[in-house]
Parts: structure tokens; C-alpha cells; sequence
């Protein structure tokens, strides 16, 4: 009989809750919600997120505002969502970087990214081109990973900044083909594609926005993308393997939202379930196709898994790359 009504009671807990939580969602949001970001202004993913929070705003019907917190790598905007309630009205966006390779770039971060913090969903994911002065001789990866062998380490490709997604991706390429390359890195992106363009450096990963530009200006050519199938707009563009490079070499990232750990799962379902409605929107979808990004939808537990894959392949690539930003 003890038992019974203990079951019973755990069971009227458990019932409690469920409607507690679905209560907490159906309100949700009743106050504007902000979503700290990383990413300056004007920027691919600054872009898309205020897209998104405008599509998020009508469906709310509450303002949805953009916090711009660039600089350290991310860590200001992570440690502004870290020290937020966990309310359900502060999330983050971070990419795959930050998520997964910055905490063995730089082991004492001031937050731990699985403890701290809930994934929410996938805004979207994109790879990146190869690409190479207009005048280049390379004409896809075979000639580009031969040149490589031949110099034997004096080859070399650029990147924004040490342990940029194309330093490390650049790692991995070394990795996959035996060669040695020298990386130069500049400060900002328009720099090293310009660099590219004249020559020096060698080579570069980039993405249609950081490099489309000038790609469509005639000054690079892209030689591959690094990725499992050619991009929209970008057609003739021959995958990696198709390029004659790694099979299955994937260089590119993804950006996902966050939420400070113990934010109401009621309310990460809520914000789950109308993202991927935004995503499904044409105008959404075609603004992102312009960027060169691909749409995703994920569940947290998948983002879990996502996370998981990418960060034990990035400590890889940094401990044989021997990178470090401390």
C-alpha cells in the first residue's frame, strides 16, 4: 500500500509538471526576448540572424532583439548569455568554432560550453570554397596537393586569424594528404582574399560571402568546395572528391542557437519548433541560399551529437597541428 501510494504520488508530480511546463510555453514569450551574439554587424551570420528574429517577432508577437557582443573569440557574447537568466528570454548564437574547437584552443575559458549552456537549434550550416589567385595554374586539388608535396612546406594558404574554421580546415587538409603547408594569417578577411588574389598566399578556404565577391569579379577562382555536394549558385564548382582531394574532407561550419543551462525545456521546444518554421519560409531560404548557407533543422539532442563529432575531430587537428591561442 506504501508503495502503491507513493507511485501514485510521484505519477500526480510528474503530471503537475507536464502541465506546469506545457503552461510555460504556451505563454512564452510574454516580454520581448533578446539573442546575444557574437557576430559584429553587417556580418553572414548577423545578417540572417536579424532575418530570422524579424520572422520570430511577427510569430511571438513580441520584439525580438539583437545583442552584438563581438571580440575574444566569442567569449564576451558567452559569458553575457552565461551570466543571464535562464528564463527562456536570452539566447545565444555561436558557431561550431566556438562551440567545439575554441574550449582546446584555450582550455581555460571562463565558461564550460557542454555545463553551461542548452542547445536550442541549427540556423544553419555551409562550406567552404578553395580558393586561389584567378591566374593560377591549379585547376582542382590534384594540382593543388601536388604543388604542396613538391615545395615540401614552402607552400603556403592563409586564414583569418590563428585558429580561424580555415586555419584549422587548412590542418586537416595536411592531415588528410601528408603535406606541410606555411599558414599566414591576417586580421580581417578582406585582406587575405585580396592577398590570395596577388598571389600571397598561395591558397584559402572561403566562404560565398567572404570570398563570392571577388570569386564573381574574376580576381579568385575556387577550385573545390569542401563539402559533400556542390552549392547552389555556385554549380560548377566540383566537390572536394570530385576535385580530386580527401573523400569525405569536410571544411565548412554550422551556427546554432544556445540557451544558459536550466532554461525551461518546455520553452527550447517552443523556440525549436518555430525556427524550423522560419527556416521553411522561401524568402528565408533564398536569402540564405545567397549566402551560401544551407538551411538545417536539428533537434537539441542532435545539436548534443553534432557537438560531440566536431569536437573530437577539432582537438584532433589542434593537438597534431600543435595550435594554441594561450
Amino acid at each position: 500500500m506504501k508503495y502503491l501510494k507513493t507511485l501514485q504520488s510521484a505519477v500526480a508530480a510528474l503530471a503537475i509538471a507536464v502541465f506546469a511546463s506545457s503552461a510555460v510555453a504556451q505563454a512564452f514569450p510574454s516580454r520581448p526576448v533578446k539573442i546575444i551574439t557574437p557576430f559584429p554587424p553587417g556580418s553572414g551570420p548577423d545578417v540572417v540572424l536579424r532575418l530570422m528574429g524579424e520572422q520570430l517577432s511577427r510569430t511571438w508577437g513580441q520584439p525580438v532583439l539583437i545583442d552584438n557582443r563581438p571580440g575574444g573569440g566569442g567569449v564576451i557574447a558567452f559569458q553575457a548569455a552565461k551570466n543571464s537568466p535562464a528564463d527562456g528570454y536570452t539566447f545565444l548564437q555561436a558557431d561550431n568554432l566556438q562551440l567545439t574547437a575554441l574550449p582546446h584552443l584555450m582550455p581555460k575559458l571562463p565558461y564550460d560550453v557542454v555545463k553551461d549552456f542548452d542547445p536550442v537549434a541549427v540556423q544553419y550550416r555551409l562550406f567552404f570554397f578553395v580558393a586561389v589567385p584567378s591566374t593560377s595554374k591549379w585547376n582542382n586539388m590534384t594540382d593543388l596537393i601536388a604543388a604542396a608535396k613538391a615545395k615540401n612546406g614552402e607552400l603556403t594558404y592563409g586564414s583569418w586569424n590563428v585558429g580561424s574554421p580555415a586555419h584549422l580546415g587548412a590542418a586537416l587538409l595536411e592531415g588528410a594528404t601528408g603535406t606541410q603547408m606555411r599558414h599566414i594569417p591576417f586580421k580581417e578577411t578582406s585582406q587575405l582574399y585580396s592577398a590570395v588574389a596577388n598571389g600571397e598566399p598561395d591558397w584559402a578556404f572561403g566562404s560565398a560571402v567572404s570570398a563570392g565577391a571577388m570569386y564573381k569579379a574574376g580576381k579568385l577562382k575556387f577550385i573545390a568546395v569542401a563539402g559533400p555536394k556542390r552549392i547552389p549558385g555556385y554549380e560548377n564548382i566540383p566537390t572536394m572528391a570530385e576535385a580530386g582531394g580527401p573523400p569525405g574532407l569536410e571544411v565548412g561550419g554550422w551556427v546554432a542557437m544556445m540557451a544558459p543551462r536550466g532554461t525551461p525545456a518546455a520553452i527550447v521546444s517552443r523556440v525549436n519548433d518555430d525556427m524550423a518554421k522560419v527556416l521553411q519560409d522561401p524568402a528565408i531560404r533564398e536569402r540564405f541560399a545567397s549566402f551560401g548557407f544551407e538551411t538545417m533543422n536539428a533537434k537539441p539532442a542532435e545539436i548534443v551529437k553534432m557537438m560531440e563529432t566536431d569536437s573530437r575531430k577539432q582537438a584532433e587537428v589542434i593537438k597534431r597541428a600543435k595550435i594554441s591561442l594561450e
